[in-house]
């Protein structure tokens, strides 16, 4: 296993997201559901039975489960279903939820939501994730994961009905233990984990996070590492599917989020982050963000 490193706790510290529930019930019979076309992240929770994952261009169903999840972090072609071959599956009807039941001896049980990244830094760390993360039940790697999955069980038990809030934040939880057992266990990860795992890439994203503020021309970054301007652009673009200037945008405008939460005024912020304009800094944070700086600074003091 690849051990964590301080960089990369500050990467999944940093990622920004909120879930929400679109399903808690039962289904039962033949079914099929599935959430493709959304353009969104979704997560499935089994809770209770099996049912079976079918991912388009996938040759097998996958067998889930009660106690396994699928986290899927595009929007894929897949569908969920009672019917384990493809052409069976196509064939079922989708149904209506029933209640859970947790002493029914059929169907299957499901806690179902969707995924919303925030734009900048949070979607280059998931860019650098798989479509989907399936997680097991018996993955000795994944223990943590399994206490608040039973946290997640012991609140669909609950009686007259969970609660919706608490479930959204536990699968919330959830899913940041997977994306930590994942980005220190796959060595295949790209994006900014691969910049945060490389020796000698490493460093400078540390100082670009550390010192945002300054004006960082690229031959500077080049010259950090000892590359040439070129050489460097095309294997910083390599690691991370990025360019220097998209992540160092992406660093700013988060050190400015961070900021404006701390009561910051837009001229402070404008200046921690490294622009010289006021105007330049409110075009690139609301391209960024959707909102301007002052409305983003007043949403902070709402909440």
């Amino acid at each position: 296993m690849i051990s964590s490193s301080p960089l990369i706790d500050w990467l999944l510290e940093s990622l920004e997201l909120d879930a929400s529930l679109f399903h808690v019930g039962r289904y039962c019979g033949g079914w099929h559901a599935s959430t493709q076309g959304l353009a969104r992240a979704s997560f499935h929770l089994v809770v209770q039975g099996h049912c079976w994952l079918h991912i388009d261009g996938q040759a097998q169903a996958q067998q889930l489960n009660s106690g396994d999840a699928v986290f899927l972090l595009r929007d894929v072609g897949y569908r969920l279903s009672s019917a384990e071959s493809v052409e069976d599956a196509q064939r079922q009807p989708q149904r209506t939820m029933q209640a859970l039941d947790r002493d029914a001896g059929d169907g299957v049980g499901l806690v179902c939501g969707f995924f919303h990244f925030q734009s900048g830094l949070s979607s280059l760390i998931i860019e650098a994730l798989p479509d989907w993360i399936i997680l097991k039940a018996g993955d000795p790697s994944s223990s943590a994961a399994r206490s608040l999955f039973e946290l997640i069980l012991e609140e669909c038990n609950r009686k007259p009905a969970p609660s919706s809030v608490l479930l959204e934040r536990l699968s919330h939880l959830l899913f940041l233990y997977v994306m930590r057992q994942q980005v220190t266990s796959n060595p295949n990860l790209g994006g900014l984990v691969a910049l945060a795992r490389h020796p000698t890439f490493a460093p400078l994203l540390g100082q670009l996070i550390e010192h945002p503020e300054q004006p960082w021309p690229l031959e500077n970054m080049a010259a950090s590492i000892g590359l040439s301007r070129s050489a460097f652009f095309k294997r910083f673009n390599e690691l991370s599917g990025q360019s220097p200037g998209q992540v160092l945008l992406a660093l700013r405008i988060r050190h400015a989020c961070q900021l404006f939460k701390t009561n910051k005024t837009v001229e402070h912020v404008c200046a921690a982050v490294g622009y010289q304009s006021i105007a330049a800094f409110t075009r690139a944070f609301t391209k960024a963000v959707g909102v301007q700086p002052g409305a983003y600074r007043k949403q902070q003091e709402g909440r």
